[in-house]
């Protein structure tokens, strides 16, 4: 019998085996049309959607970034983006397209790609020409480089050389590097590319990896912790077969599109790059695995922060309603009062949950968002073995106190589902995000909350438990995230277990943090009670909102 396709298909860094690949691909069937020829596709149908995203982000955005698997066509598709770029007439945003490959045949293929689109669209191609360029060797000394070069009777021109920083001086235009990670002087030409900007050129980056300390990985993870301001686009091979990447073979090829057609070639693929196979097909950085967090950085931003603990004992869930309240009541009153009165008034506070029931703990995280957009967090509430209804009295006590709560982030998997639900209702959906961790979610916030710790933008509490949450996320097949299958005692319960829970509610808080939510506050109007017109906007039981004016 196959094992059941997970939940969350594709988004995962584990993937699927043949007969779950196959089992998948039968529900969701073909992605694009049948044909039998390719010549047959119109213009909307020759690309696949990867291939659209990526010329539609090159279009909007002046630095792209493109993560990928190999033999995606990424290439082609900018082949045919450099041609439409470079035929246009200027009026039209026309401009040059300066392609940078890693060696000579990159180049020549390039160009020959390129000379093909354009013949595609009718473009008013002028002349396919070889030339010498005047560069350096390694040693400083004169070297000629031959490059290609397509003229287009828009007075634009797509020039493909090797790679040579130098090569970029005086020039303007559309730049294209083309597996930025295996070019040896990367930094360098890219800062060369970046220069083009000022006049209004382009640049896309586009590359397979190459180890995780290679410069275009640390350009990648700069991007995603939110350092560097460009668009990054990533697809893996599972995404560009989805997009119908085999769909396209069979057509090629002369095959009939199958299922079980398509799951055999994959698995053929992944055997063929045998261990480098997460490097080359699913953009995971090789020697990627090993703690995300070190110590000495999760110290340094450790101040004293309360750490408010309520554990029920097995009993507890069994006794009548108002005696849970009540005792709930109780400790809220002693523990969870007296930090809530200290809180700003005059800040938006956030806030993020982990949730857990029986084996994990719930965690309630928020920050206080200061003037200076830093995250100071005033404390943290941890419950273990609370039941539902008291975890939900705990947080409408907390969150109806925060001042100017402007956004929340809850775990919405599993048995958590319930109490992200309720929170979500009761404080409005404009502000208050369910998240369902999946690896998509961890690779790119993660990173944006590590960057958050190297640039002093917040504080967490002084406490081993919470440190040792934030030291149990790990690298694995280039992901950060907690493993499933790795537990840490935790000493504020003498031998309990935890599974980096204040480290996930923190990572939601950050979410929170930076989720485009607006602040709504109003003032109520005065009216003369003379006056006998009937606007009944002066009453403020007209407004459904909360006391401090946030709805």
């Amino acid at each position: 019998m196959n094992a059941p396709v997970p939940a969350k298909l594709i988004d995962s860094a584990a993937r699927l085996t043949r007969n779950q690949w196959a089992e998948l691909r039968t529900k969701t069937g073909r992605t694009t049309q049948p044909i039998t020829n390719i010549d047959d596709l119109d213009s909307d149908g020759v690309f696949l959607g990867y291939q659209r995203s990526l010329i539609s982000s090159t279009a909007k955005n002046q630095v792209t970034v493109v993560e990928k698997s190999r033999r995606t066509g990424a290439t082609w598709a900018l082949a045919a983006d450099a041609v439409l770029t470079s035929a246009t007439s200027k009026n039209d945003g026309g401009m040059d397209t300066l392609y940078i490959g890693y060696n000579l045949d990159m180049a020549r293929e390039f160009i020959d790609t390129a000379a093909d689109w354009a013949r595609q669209f009718h473009a008013v191609l002028c002349e396919i020409e070889e030339f010498i360029f005047k560069g350096k060797d390694a040693d400083g000394g004169d070297k000629d480089i031959l490059a290609f070069r397509i003229n287009f009777a828009s007075g634009f021109e797509i020039v493909a050389l090797t790679s040579n920083p130098r090569s970029l001086r005086g020039r303007q235009g559309f730049v294209i590097i083309d597996e930025a990670a295996f070019h040896d002087a990367f930094k360098e030409l890219l800062k060369a590319a970046m220069a083009l900007l000022i006049w209004g050129g382009k640049v896309c980056v586009i590359s397979t990896h190459d180890g995780e300390d290679n410069a275009y990985n640390v350009l990648v993870n700069d991007i995603r912790s939110g350092r560097s301001p460009y668009a990054l686009i990533r697809f893996d091979f599972d995404d560009a077969i989805k997009d119908g990447l085999y769909e396209r073979v069979c057509v090629r090829r002369g095959l009939v599109w199958t299922p079980e057609g398509e799951a055999d070639w994959r698995e053929q693929i992944i055997a063929f790059y045998g261990d480098g196979a997460d490097e080359e097909l699913y953009c995971v950085p090789s020697k990627g695995s090993g703690t995300f967090m070190p110590s000495a950085l999760i110290r340094s931003r450790m101040a004293d922060i309360p750490v408010l603990r309520k554990e029920c004992d097995a009993d507890f869930v069994h006794l009548p309603d108002a005696d849970r309240i009540a005792a709930i009541n109780d400790w809220l009153e002693e523990y969870v009062a007296p930090v809530l009165a200290n809180l700003d008034p005059d800040l938006r506070h956030c806030f993020g949950s982990d949730f857990g029931r029986v084996a994990d703990l719930t965690v309630l995280w928020p920050f206080a968002i200061q003037r200076t957009m830093n995250l100071k967090t005033p404390f943290v509430i941890e419950l273990r073995n609370v039941p539902f209804e008291q975890q939900k009295q705990i947080f409408f006590y907390v969150l109806d106190s925060l001042p100017f709560l402007s956004s929340g982030a809850l775990d919405g998997g599993g048995n958590g589902a319930y109490l992200a639900e309720v929170v979500q209702q009761q404080y409005g959906a404009h502000c208050i995000e369910i998240i369902h961790f999946t690896q998509g979610f961890y690779r790119e916030n993660f990173p944006r909350l590590k960057a958050a710790f190297e640039d002093e933008g917040l504080n967490i509490p002084r406490d081993d438990d919470t440190h040792n949450d934030f030291r149990a996320i790990r690298m694995l097949r280039g992901v950060p995230q907690v493993p499933s299958d790795k537990r840490t005692v935790e000493l504020a319960s003498k031998g309990r277990k935890r599974h980096g829970d204040s480290a996930l509610a923190a990572l939601l808080a950050h979410y929170a943090s930076e989720m485009d939510v607006a602040i709504y506050a109003y003032e109520t109007a005065i009216t003369d009670p003379a006056d006998d017109n009937d606007d009944d906007l002066g009453d403020p039981t007209l407004f459904n909102t909360r006391s401090d004016g946030v709805f």
